[in-house]
């Protein structure tokens, strides 16, 4: 599908066309003209912090824990729904559907729970890969994702009021 600055361009060329007086004299030559339109998807991943949505879910029900299995090695980026920072390592990527993926970082990124969010550019294949994507904090960081992990939850045991 064409981008959408591109039909712009050829439905205003066309218009432009209509409107011009037609020529007397025969065309000797055509030149033809190219235009290439780029464009750069960043995905900005709304986030909160552990500790705060664990409250929010221990109010509700007893709280759950999760258990770590082997994850896959990309997830498609339109299936992210959310994300959970947990510490300056990891964060917990919430998939529409429910399914969480923990993403384990190379190194520690003290500045991402500090503003709430956080950006993932998914590469032209449309996926975020662990060894080959970064996860970008709003302040400029950049935190290499190391691997992912499949997260399943274990419920708590239920506490006595």
């Amino acid at each position: 599908m064409p981008h959408p600055s591109a039909i712009a361009l050829m439905l205003l060329a066309s218009a432009t066309a209509a409107s011009a007086p037609v020529p007397a004299a025969p065309v000797d030559r055509i030149e033809l003209a190219q235009v290439t339109v780029t464009g750069r998807i960043i995905i900005r991943v709304p986030s909160s912090r552990a500790d705060a949505a664990a409250a929010d879910l221990a109010t509700v029900s007893p709280p759950l824990r999760w258990a770590e299995k082997k994850g896959p090695k990309c997830i498609v980026a339109n299936q992210l729904a959310g994300a959970i920072v947990n510490d300056t390592d990891s964060v917990d990527l919430v998939l529409k559907g429910g399914a969480r993926v923990r993403a384990q970082l190379d190194d520690d990124c003290a500045a991402l729970g500090y503003y709430g969010g956080f950006y993932l550019k998914p590469s032209a294949d449309g996926q975020v890969c662990a060894k080959r994507d970064a996860i970008r904090t709003r302040s400029g960081d950049s935190c290499p994702i190391g691997r992912f992990r499949r997260l399943v939850a274990k419920p708590g045991k239920a506490r006595k009021p």
